[in-house]
Parts: C-alpha cells; structure tokens; sequence
C-alpha cells in the first residue's frame, strides 16, 4: 500500500514522502497513530501544491537574501573598542559587536549569521561573511577602532 508520510518516521522516510508499506502494518499502527496519509489522488495532488508553493517560498527567500547581500557587500562597518596604550584590545571584537554596528547601519541581521572563525583581538581591517542563506553568503567590511 502507498502512504504519504505526515511526520518524520525512523526507518520509512521524512515528512510528505510517498513510500510503500505492507496493508497491515499501514491499517493497524501507522493510520491510526496519524502517522501517514492513503495515497489517494486527492492527497497526492494536495501534496504537489504544498511542494509548489514550498519551491516558491523558498525562491523568494533566496531572491531576498541575493538582494540583500548586494547591499551588504557595500557596507563597511566601525567597531569601537577600548584599548591599552599599546592599542591592544580589552577583550575581543565577536560576531554580537558586528551584529550590533550592522544594527546601527539600519540591517536587522542576527548574530548567528555572523561567521568570524574566532574572536577579533587587534585593531585593524577585517572580512567578515555574513550568511544570509545556505547558498549566498555577503562580505562585509569592518573597521576595528580606538574608542
């Protein structure tokens, strides 16, 4: 019997696959836990919308993302941050400072979209990838200053 799985199930597949499974163990455990769908016509067309408008949100988000990181591959940020008289840092510079100065320039970017690799430790001109989606990623320019 073929089912449309509703939810991730261990050994058969993820959600809205089609799988088959044997008449028995579909009727007496997996339709009455509501763990699958029959794979009527009506069901299979439903999950061919839901797969359609599931592609096209994701080209949006995408779209979004691509126009965004053009943006920000124009942006060049400045870090203050107290030094020593041997302009060492106290403390370092992470991805939280550079989502807050990307904050200050009017971009609502998380921290965890910040890749850094390590802390920032000295005063200087850095790279920063921001990833804006799993496939596009944008470069920043930050500028670690003297308070």
């Amino acid at each position: 019997m073929e089912v449309i799985l509703t939810q991730d199930v261990r050994g058969l597949g993820k959600a809205y696959d089609v799988v088959k499974v044997k008449d028995g163990f579909a009727r007496n455990f997996l339709l009455p836990k509501g763990f699958v769908l029959s794979a009527t016509q009506k069901n299979l067309r439903e999950l061919a919308e839901r797969e359609k408008r599931k592609t096209a949100a994701a080209d949006k988000e995408k779209k979004q993302a691509g126009e965004l990181a053009l943006k920000l591959n124009s942006v060049s940020i400045n870090v203050a941050m107290a030094t020593n008289e041997e302009d060492k840092l106290y403390g370092s510079v992470t991805n939280t400072d550079v989502a807050n100065a990307l904050k200050e320039e009017g971009f609502d970017i998380g921290a965890d979209k910040i890749l850094l690799g390590e802390p920032i430790k000295s005063l200087g001109i850095y790279d920063v990838t921001v990833n804006l989606h799993p496939e596009v990623t944008a470069k920043i320019k930050v500028w670690i200053v003297k308070k």
